[in-house]
């Protein structure tokens, strides 16, 4: 179809020449100043009137800037974010895991050399069983290169195909390397005789051992392809060695579309910014995914990758980058076997030495074997996990490790009721295993008594010098002195859930232990919850969210993972639910260091913890830190005021403590049952010290009258460091009185 109507207008878009910086322009032959573009061809537009290409470039804003190849060293310095790789091997400045190294080389060496040693008979009869047919084949090999037998397929050949000249060749070329081999033979026979006779003529020795080396050559000639001399001593279980092309492989098995794309166009070459290591028993291996894919993404498709790796499942952790990465920066971990069957080091305090609350203790390994270190002072710990994961094992250890510590105050309840800590036992101050009423009863009670404790500890802190406690909290010197009460506290509760869900006591519970939670860390008061259930009635938000360590082996849905590991951590690649079933005991760790890590627990079955457990009782009975159930003392609380008051003398006080004031005593019973024991503590405000010392003496010397104990003078050194002499009672005479009146109720 044609018309006369105009199509549309032509319009010559100006050709943009090549920026060049203005201050780079050449002069003139005028010697003016060259204009920075190359002026362009003068353009009309259909009205005929001319412009120059330069005025439509007029105001353009060049984005990219020419290399002007003069790199600014202090900015790059201050930009630099590349990692230096060490100049000396990890392994060999550390020295545990250098002995270590060491330690296995010669082990290796030993098993190996005496492995063959128990064989040499044996390796001996193979070789002389195989000597016969090594010197047939030495005979045929020697008579074969002599008459050069392997040019015969060729002069055959040449005569099939009646080429004559090429078989005249051959043959002229046979005759003369058969000629040269001949006297070479010759040669070797007649040295061969030579040595023989040589042989003979000596002693039996030298024959004894120029036959053994003979019959082990021929033997060696004689072994067939398909079979060894020597016996595999050591069954190897290497797996074999990641390459970038396994890996580029895997990714690319994953389905991600992004990873396609690259792999297609560049064959995934340009995704490592650092060399494939040994890693420990593995390797690290450091990618840059594609643009838009993250670490996150493969941590999704972590089943996917290890099949795409052709390597169980444990031996594949994927992680993102460190925090100041970008997002794309991923991590990848693989181990030679996976990650909960790789034999573990001893535990270093399973049976030497003791613990400090204040330094770290080792608590797991990380994948390539290195223990992994907590510090349980100033913060509060959850564990969660699905049932049958190691979660109680990890309380256990935890409690173990502050047991091993004299002067923490162990607090431990098994809601459970199985006896799981029952191996604590020897050395808690309080102990329950159950969900009983009374179980409920007293935990409720020393609960109580715990917050009235952290109440007595913040009026300590707050009221001591400086100089003592310069940032208001526990310090290991203030805990190490007994006069002031303010050793550790740890109180771990396995099955916490039971505590905040009772329908009765409930909400105390919770408010309790969030106080715990909150202020409880900076006066030495540790609580350290393990529930099988991480949802918010398990764990209370309160609690959840000020918790300063978090311990997460497998759960189930992204929830519960953030509910223990804390907020986002599953969007930021934190996933406590990429373990599958047989990684027991491995957990994702954190509040240790500024990155969260994966760590195996140690292993303390039930009978090694209560070894652990009574050495710690034997450090505790020699240095006086025995208290409470552990020391026999215990008692049940009573939630309500009537208990005694004998009973409540000694909850406050503890066996170190043969004589005390009882100004301080009455103190110490007043934060205990402020409304019991407040009004002999609560005084007019314009009473003198001495004065209000000897109204809190008679107020307990009065109390004490219908049991038979009468206070007695205690000389001891005050907080100002004089000695002082004061009304005060002794504790034998308190746990007698109290023996004397329960056996009267009997």
């Amino acid at each position: 179809m044609t018309t006369n109507e105009p199509m549309g207008e032509v319009i010559n878009l100006p050709v943009r020449p090549d920026p060049a910086p203005p201050a780079t322009a050449a002069a003139g032959a005028d010697g003016g100043a060259r204009p920075p573009f190359p002026p362009a061809p003068a353009t009309s537009d259909p009205d005929g009137a001319d412009h120059d290409a330069g005025e439509v470039l007029e105001g353009t804003v060049l984005v990219d800037q020419p290399d002007t190849g003069r790199p600014d060293i202090r900015a790059r310095m201050l930009a630099d974010t590349g990692q230096r790789r060490p100049i000396i091997a990890p392994w060999l400045r550390d020295r545990d895991e250098a002995r270590a190294t060491a330690r296995w080389a010669v082990g290796y060496a030993g098993h190996v050399a005496g492995y063959h040693a128990a064989r040499v008979p044996l390796y001996g009869l193979r070789l002389a069983l195989r000597s016969p047919r090594g010197l047939w084949r030495v005979l045929i090999g020697t008579w074969r290169w002599t008459c050069d037998a392997e040019a015969m397929p060729l002069r055959m050949h040449a005569a099939d195909r009646k080429d004559a000249d090429t078989y005249l060749k051959l043959l002229r070329e046979r005759d003369d390397r058969v000629r040269w081999r001949r006297i070479v033979a010759g040669a070797g026979l007649a040295g061969t005789g030579l040595a023989a006779s040589a042989v003979m003529a000596a002693d039996g020795l030298t024959q004894a051992g120029v036959l053994a080396g003979l019959v082990a050559v021929l033997g060696w000639i004689g072994t067939p392809q398909d079979k060894r001399i020597l016996d595999t001593a050591v069954v190897s279980t290497k797996a074999p060695k990641i390459t970038s092309e396994i890996v580029v492989r895997a990714l690319a098995s994953l389905g991600i579309a992004e990873i396609n794309k690259a792999v297609a166009a560049t064959g995934g070459k340009d995704w490592f910014p650092a060399p494939i290591t040994r890693d420990g028993p593995g390797w690290r291996v450091e990618l840059d995914l594609p643009y838009g894919v993250t670490a996150n993404d493969i941590m999704e498709r972590r089943a996917k990758l290890a099949s795409g790796l052709r390597r169980p499942l444990g031996c594949v952790w994927p992680e993102p980058g460190e925090e100041d990465e970008h997002a794309g920066r991923l991590v990848l971990w693989v181990g030679d076997r996976p990650m909960s069957k790789t034999k573990q080091p001893a535990w270093p305090l399973a049976k030497v030495g003791k613990a400090d609350l204040f330094q770290p203790a080792p608590f797991g390994t990380d994948q390539r074997g290195r223990f992994v270190e907590v510090t349980l002072m100033f913060v509060s710990v959850i564990i969660g996990a699905i049932p049958r994961m190691g979660k109680t094992f990890i309380l256990r250890l935890l409690l173990l490790i502050a047991g091993l510590d004299v002067r923490a105050e162990l607090h431990v309840y098994d809601l459970k009721g199985t006896g799981d800590l029952s191996p604590l036992a020897p050395v808690a101050h309080a102990y329950r295993a159950g969900d009983e009423d009374e179980d409920i009863a007293y935990a409720l009670a020393d609960l109580r008594a715990l917050r009235t404790e952290l109440r007595r500890r913040t009026k300590v802190i707050r009221n001591l010098p400086k100089d003592r406690c310069p940032e208001n909290k526990v310090t290991p010197e203030l805990a190490s002195d007994k006069a002031l009460g303010l050793h550790p506290i740890v109180v771990g509760v396995d099955e916490c859930q039971v505590w905040f869900e009772h329908p009765k006591h409930g909400a105390e519970f919770e408010e309790i232990c969030t106080d715990l939670v909150k202020r409880g860390p900076a006066v030495g008061i540790v609580l350290i919850l393990a529930t099988q259930r991480p949802d918010a009635k398990s764990l209370p938000k309160p609690i959840s969210a000020n918790a300063g360590m978090r311990i997460c082996l497998k759960v189930m849905d992204h929830d519960a993972n953030d509910m223990v590991l804390g907020t986002s951590a599953h969007k930021t690649g934190i996933k406590a639910t990429m373990f599958s079933l047989s990684d027991k005991g491995i957990c994702y760790l954190r509040g240790e260091g500024d990155h969260p890590r994966i760590v195996r627990s140690m292993y303390i079955d039930a009978p090694t913890a209560e070894t652990i457990a009574h050495r710690a009782r034997a450090m505790r009975k020699a240095t006086g830190y025995l208290t409470g159930y552990a020391a026999g003392t215990d008692h049940t609380p009573d939630t309500g005021d009537e208990a005694t008051i004998l009973a409540d003398i000694l909850a406050v006080t503890t066996d170190t403590e043969d004589k005390i004031w009882s100004h301080v005593l009455v103190d110490r019973l007043a934060d205990l049952r402020p409304a019991v024991y407040g009004p002999w503590a609560d005084l007019p405000p314009n009473t003198s010290e001495t004065d209000a010392k000897t109204a809190k003496a008679t107020a307990l010397a009065n109390a004490l009258k219908p049991y038979g104990i009468r206070t007695v003078q205690v000389n001891r050194t005050g907080p100002n460091g004089e000695r002082e002499n004061s009304r005060g009672i002794v504790r034998e005479h308190i746990a007698a009185a109290l023996d004397k009146t329960q056996n009267a109720g009997r």
